[in-house]
């Protein structure tokens, strides 16, 4: 018998409809009963490929005694992290105070009057095991604890909620001198520092660290140039991208950047393919990157894109073996054993492949092979021609003959699909906001990095069905299901879009004929809804979520901290000074200084959390304005110049080609293209302030 989750969208609680547990989502009928009955709430928190997610439903939450124990004595409520981040943030911060340490499933206790959480972990095995307690066993301590022990029970529900109002409320301050170059000297340390256990991305260090790489005069702990260029060829040869149907999995279990786990989320692509677009851009043309773009852009289009043209929202890491598996296994779409590679390859192509590759007869996955390349170049072509076997053996069917390649949207269709290579893993063809922004903004600076107007066009049809489709009573939403959209967009969606609209201007200034105007009116109208709903007049800054869509939350946060994505704050920034060159209006750029201002502290205290955040203050110290004509425009935008913003004009001062304009000063007009990279170049160097 299904749950109250049977009718949920979301694919992540539907996992959960069929569990012996009564799980309720997040709502106010739910909200009310828990206190009506006075029953703990228990809220897990996950999303659909989390791994780890996948094993605790399988284990705890499908036993029927834990069940039976839940359910008389809990009040469990499911949500899904991917649409509702605010309540996710929140509870995420209580569970780090509580454990120190977080992640997902994120499993959280709540007292039902107040929703104030007293304990929490991560994931809860069904017996002891890996040093802790069996689920059942905790649930029964702590409904005792509940009972028992007010006095105690309260005193941990004061400092948890003192805490989370504490790090909600922070103390503006002005800008202090020199704190540019300490968020940059901070995250280029971070990224060349090796890591000892997972490697993720971390584009936002990465992004800042590349940024640093252009003060050629400032001292750092470490050379940003040659960390962030690592980090790029970390990311393109390593086991972290899919070498044979492209696409970036969510990181490598290892520090060598050789075993994935094995998911592939659209926002870790997104940034990726922007980032790399900016190494190439500031000059590393190495033919890795432009492969691993391309690479990922078809992937994008074969398996991520719906026919309305936006993109999907991720790829699980496991899946199916063969049809009367009854557990799909992480991986085993993408690994090969060395038995197979010999059955299939000749054995020219596999030595061959065995040079590049770091293949073995032992393997470097549970006994089977994950790709990754040993050296840095362009493939031969004898290569991709056996990458492209491989291609088939997974697929079916040849590159050239899998321009699309269809999804499966739940383990059912997965295991009876009849596909006519492996069986694929499940795929979450939700549409998120903010995640399609980040593509959108990759793919649109990577055309103009590449000069591709297929990346520009795939940018645009998505951009184009958000506008048309995520606003109900003039309301910007954060969701769509097949058509049915839900949830009120929160500040990540709004800054997100309003980035990704302004990089599509940017973009197709090379094209007049895309109206590169009508992307800055609609950011313009954006950004107008974001200032009106979420921006703090007190404080600065924007909340997570809408003035008239908090009340069921315990804290109203500003969120400022980097994750797997950039912070709303730090984007918003970094759009509010591209609006005031681009719309000359001085109203953007005190919004600018006073969100900046109000995390200020942070910024200073905890240089290594906020990388956005220096970004965005790099944008504020160093923005420019170039004034260009359409003539010179292709080549100055492939430049490297992350504080410049274009506008082509046609009223330039006779005889020059350009007008470099930093801050509130212009430089001399510019004669020739070659002076005006020069001013271009030069403005982008950092000025202590």
């Amino acid at each position: 018998m299904s749950n109250h989750l049977a009718d949920s969208k979301s694919l992540y609680l539907r996992k959960h409809a069929d569990n012996p547990i009564n799980w309720w989502p997040w709502c106010e009928e739910a909200l009310q009963t828990a206190a009506s009955e006075n029953k703990p709430i228990f809220l897990s928190i996950g999303y659909s490929s989390c791994h780890w997610c996948t094993v605790m439903e399988g284990e705890a939450f499908s036993n029927q005694e834990i069940a039976d124990y839940m359910n008389a004595n809990f009040l469990p409520i499911k949500v899904d992290r991917e649409e509702r981040p605010d309540i996710d943030s929140i509870y995420m911060q209580a569970l780090q105070m509580i454990a120190g340490q977080g992640g997902w499933p994120l499993n959280i206790f709540l007292t039902p009057d107040d929703l104030v959480p007293f304990y929490g972990g991560t994931y809860f095995p069904i017996e002891p095991r890996y040093g802790r307690a069996g689920f059942l066993q905790i649930l029964q301590a702590l409904r005792r604890f509940y009972d028992t022990d007010k006095a105690k029970l309260n005193s941990i529900k004061s400092e948890i909620l003192e805490n989370l109002k504490n790090s909600a409320n922070l103390p503006a301050s002005s800008l202090t001198q020199n704190l540019l170059h300490k968020g940059l000297d901070t995250a280029s340390t971070i990224i060349a520092t090796p890591v000892y256990g997972p490697a993720f991305p971390m584009i936002p260090y990465a992004d800042l660290t590349l940024r640093a790489s252009r003060f050629e005069n400032e001292e750092f702990k470490h050379d940003p140039k040659k960390a962030a260029l690592q980090r790029g060829l970390d990311l393109v040869l390593g086991g972290i991208y899919d070498h044979i149907s492209g696409g970036f999995h969510r990181y490598t279990v290892d520090p060598n950047w050789t075993v994935p786990h094995f998911e592939k989320m659209l926002y870790d692509n997104g940034q990726i393919v922007e980032y790399l677009s900016e190494l190439w851009a500031s000059g590393i043309k190495e033919p890795a990157i432009e492969r691993a773009i391309a690479g990922t852009v078809e992937w994008l289009k074969r398996e991520m894109t719906s026919t309305t043209g936006y993109f999907y929202a991720a790829q699980d890491a496991d899946s199916f073996p063969n049809s009367d598996s009854k557990e799909p296994e992480e991986g085993h779409f993408y690994v090969w054993s060395y038995s197979e590679l010999q059955q299939n390859l000749s054995r020219d192509e596999l030595a061959e492949l065995e040079a590049v590759f770091s293949i073995s007869q032992q393997g470097n996955f549970e006994g089977k092979n994950v790709l990754q390349r040993q050296q840095s170049g362009k493939l031969s072509d004898s290569i991709e021609t056996t990458l492209e076997k491989l291609f088939e053996l997974r697929y079916g069917s040849r590159p050239v003959d899998t321009p699309t390649f269809p999804s499966a949207r739940n383990n059912q269709e997965a295991k009876t699909a009849n596909w006519p290579g492996r069986i694929p893993p499940v795929t979450d063809t939700k549409m998120i906001v903010a995640w399609n922004s980040l593509m959108i903004s990759g793919l649109a600076r990577a055309s103009a990095v590449f000069g591709k107007l297929e990346y520009l066009q795939l940018a645009i049809k998505a951009a184009e069905f958000i506008l048309k489709n995520q606003f109900i009573e003039n309301r910007f939403h954060r969701l769509n299901y097949d058509g049915e959209t839900s949830i009120l967009a929160q500040s990540e969606d709004y800054a997100f879009f309003i980035k990704a609209l302004l990089d599509i201007h940017q973009a197709c200034l090379i094209y007049p004929s895309l109206e590169p105007n009508q992307w800055l009116e609609n950011a313009l109208k954006l950004q107008a809804e974001f200032d009106e709903f979420l921006w703090s007049s007190e404080s600065g800054g924007y909340y997570n979520t809408a003035s008239d869509a908090s009340q069921d939350l315990l804290v109203r946060e500003r969120s400022y901290i980097d994750n797997a994505t950039p912070s709303a704050n730090g984007i918003a920034i970094a759009n509010l000074v591209r609006l005031t060159e681009l719309s000359e209006n001085l109203e953007y750029l005190a919004k600018a200084e006073k969100t900046l201002e109000a995390f200020s502290s942070a910024m200073l205290q905890a240089s290594q959390g906020c990388p956005s955040l220096f970004s965005a203050l790099d944008w504020y110290q160093n923005q420019t304005l170039i004034r260009t004509g359409s003539e010179q425009i292709a080549q100055l935008i492939k430049e490297y110049g992350p504080a410049g913003v274009y506008k082509v004009e046609t009223g330039l001062p006779a005889g020059s080609v350009g007008l470099v304009c930093q801050g509130l000063r212009c430089l001399e007009p510019a004669t020739t293209i070659e002076k005006l990279l020069q001013q271009i170049r030069e403005s982008q160097n950092l000025r202590r302030n």
